[in-house]
């Protein structure tokens, strides 16, 4: 026990945390000002099972009979036959080679052909249906545009919306408002609620980079939070849900084959995406942090600081690396004519893998793939 209290004695040294000179008791909440505390990154945790199942409700009594009406297909594919030497050799290899089909074929007594009918049924019967895929960005979709209204309510009147200087303004002695304090409390609750649901939500190529995206947004929330950075904080996450509200509903649309629709939501979310995530981002929230920042607090900066610059680098790193995939994707799709294909489709039959993970990033996400679809599509009027 003796250890323990002075491992977290080490740990929540204010040296680490604030500026110097500044204690953990210089920031305790009064009548006057409420200021952020740490032991609330406790309470997002279970308010992400109130959020799992508000998700639930929303996806069954809400976007399910969406899809149906609009006509998506809520069925599985056939199931394959079962067969033991073909079930291990597919979860062995999901890309088997000609020889490899040749020598199963030779084994069973059946012909190639046999086997790569199997194979074809096998593969598809682990893809969801396009209706559950449907639903899910339904719900992402109905959560970006909640929480980005929300945040505009809550920091509509704030100076430092307009103005990030005033993000700095009397640092680390800036109060939080209860809006503040469940704009904050809300997003970090979403994010656990994705960090659970990932293990049985649909199963996409760009698993663990989300997995990592989520552990890095997290780490964020939290780490601005403990600092009381959450004024710039709030901005960054209101900035990174814009984007996302015309990805889901893009993907959404694509799924009901409204797809002059999808074209056009998906040209809004490039727009947006270079804007937010490669203009504002770097130029307006980065270089506050990193240049305003220490001149306009004239304190030296703290570890925490520094770590926390670095993980807003590291975003910004990925955000460039998804642009260069959406611009690649974005141009492909303007030589097709069309974005066709699925968006942020499981098919281990896409030629090109890496343009299927490209933009389910922050949260982000992926783009529709511009492969040939034989399939035609109803366009929206």
């Amino acid at each position: 026990m003796v250890s323990l209290q002075s491992f977290l004695d080490k740990f929540w040294d204010p040296n680490i945390w604030l500026p110097p000179n500044i204690t953990w008791a210089d920031l305790q909440s009064s009548d006057q000002v409420e200021y952020t505390n740490h032991k609330d990154l406790l309470y997002p945790i279970p308010m992400a099972l109130i959020v799992l199942v508000i998700r639930y409700c929303f996806e069954k009594y809400c976007f399910i009979p969406i899809g149906l009406a609009l006509g998506i297909k809520g069925s599985k594919p056939k199931k394959a036959v079962h067969n033991d030497i073909l079930e291990k050799a597919f979860k062995q290899n999901l890309k088997l080679k000609h020889k490899n089909i040749a020598g199963l074929a030779k084994q069973l007594d059946w012909s190639e052909r046999q086997v790569e009918r199997w194979l074809r049924l096998r593969r598809a019967q682990d893809k969801p249906s396009t209706l559950v895929k449907f639903t899910e960005n339904g719900w992402r979709f109905t959560y970006y545009s909640s929480a980005f209204i929300y945040g505009l309510y809550v920091l509509w009147d704030k100076p430092w919306l307009w103005d990030t200087d005033v993000c700095w303004v009397n640092y680390p002695y800036q109060g939080v408002t209860s809006g503040e304090w469940w704009y904050y409390m809300g997003s970090a609750s979403f994010y656990w609620s994705l960090m659970a649901s990932q293990f049985y939500d649909v199963k996409r190529k760009d698993f663990w980079q989300m997995f990592a995206h989520h552990v890095l947004t997290l780490g964020l929330i939290s780490l601005s939070w403990i600092c009381n950075f959450h004024r710039i904080g709030s901005l960054t996450i209101l900035l990174h849900d814009f984007a996302d509200i015309f990805l889901e509903f893009a993907k959404m649309a694509k799924y009901a084959r409204y797809q002059k629709l999808c074209d056009l939501v998906f040209v809004i979310f490039t727009i947006a995406w270079l804007t937010t995530r490669t203009g504002i981002f770097p130029f307006v929230l980065i270089y506050s942090t990193t240049v305003r920042g220490p001149i306009i607090v004239n304190t030296p900066m703290f570890p925490a600081y520094y770590i926390f610059n670095g993980l807003l680098f590291f975003l910004l790193g990925l955000h460039l690396f998804w642009t260069y995939l959406i611009l690649k994707i974005a141009k492909s799709a303007l030589s097709a004519g069309q974005m066709e294909g699925d968006i942020r489709s499981s098919s281990s039959e896409l030629s090109d893998a890496s343009a299927n993970s490209a933009l389910m990033s922050g949260d982000h996400n992926s783009t529709p793939s511009p492969k040939k679809s034989p399939e035609k599509t109803r366009n929206s009027q």
